[in-house]
């Protein structure tokens, strides 16, 4: 295995578990451990109306409404690929989506998505997330 191999595997790796800790968080509502997962000027776009939401500060404010809801939807993010750049300290995840209802379980919306990741000194953070509603 050359270097370069096995430092893209530790980011696959690394970019993977940060993916399963928001969802941990999102499923727990939990907004300080999604704060620090997320860069400074982090960009979403939604998947039905694509809504932009910049910046962390903004994000984490569209979550805390999203978790006092009544009936909150959960979402999972599943990693389909993870490609890491062999001259930038970034990597392109891509993956499948789900929104749940937080009191039946019941599916309510899925799609696929795409997010752009960049290494920083405290670990791998999200830069960028594309969001696309196809049920």
């Amino acid at each position: 295995m050359t270097t370069a191999t096995a430092i893209g595997n530790e980011a696959d790796l690394a970019i993977r578990l940060r993916r399963a800790a928001f969802n941990q968080a999102l499923a727990q509502a939990d907004l300080a451990a999604i704060g620090p997962m997320l860069a400074l000027h982090a960009v979403l776009v939604t998947g039905s109306d694509s809504v932009v939401i910049a910046g962390r500060k903004a994000q984490l404010m569209a979550w805390k409404r999203e978790f006092a809801a009544p009936d909150r939807t959960v979402y999972l993010r599943t990693p389909e690929t993870v490609t890491v750049s062999g001259v930038e300290p970034v990597a392109h995840e891509l993956g499948r989506w789900q929104g749940t209802s937080a009191a039946t379980a019941a599916p309510l919306a899925s799609g696929t998505y795409s997010a752009k990741w960049r290494k920083v000194r405290e670990g791998w953070v999200i830069e960028a997330e594309i969001y696309v509603t196809l049920t």
